[in-house]
């Protein structure tokens, strides 16, 4: 039975994540990151769990909303990634994040939160360098290397 960001333990903060992905002109991925609102690093687009809607529903939603874009979800996560969640009170508590695959099929140009975040496409191998998250860049270096399914 796939996991659910409900399932992860209450220790933690729980959060849904889409990887949003394409192919290039030679057949190679491309992922899709956006900047977080509070320091401007790059990140996946990522939020809570909503009520009545299931994670990769969630997921799909956030990335609508902070990174403009549409597509396929997958039903269950591909992987995982924790992290130290900032809130706005300054208070942090440890996180983790259920990453998934949203292959993009719509770029628009206007979204939610345009004027707040950028977006950029960047081959997994330089996301992982760009993103500060450790756990993150493990998993998108992960992807460099070993080609996670993402269909």
């Amino acid at each position: 039975m796939a996991k659910t960001a409900t399932d992860i333990t209450t220790a933690h903060c729980q959060q849904v994540a889409a990887l949003p992905w394409r192919r290039d002109a030679k057949g190679g991925v491309s992922v899709l990151l956006v900047t977080s609102r509070t320091n401007a690093k790059w990140m996946l687009p990522k939020g809570w769990p909503m009520p009545d809607m299931s994670d990769a529903t969630a997921a799909l939603q956030e990335a609508r909303e902070e990174a403009g874009i549409d597509g396929a979800v997958s039903p269950t996560p591909i992987g995982s990634y924790r992290y130290m969640k900032l809130f706005d009170d300054g208070s942090v508590k440890p996180a983790q994040a259920l990453i998934y695959s949203l292959h993009v099929t719509q770029e628009h140009s206007k979204w939610n939160e345009k004027n707040q975040r950028q977006r950029r496409w960047f081959t997994p191998k330089k996301a992982a360098k760009a993103v500060t998250e450790p756990d993150l860049a493990r998993f998108l270096r992960n992807l460099a290397n070993d080609g996670i399914i993402l269909a």
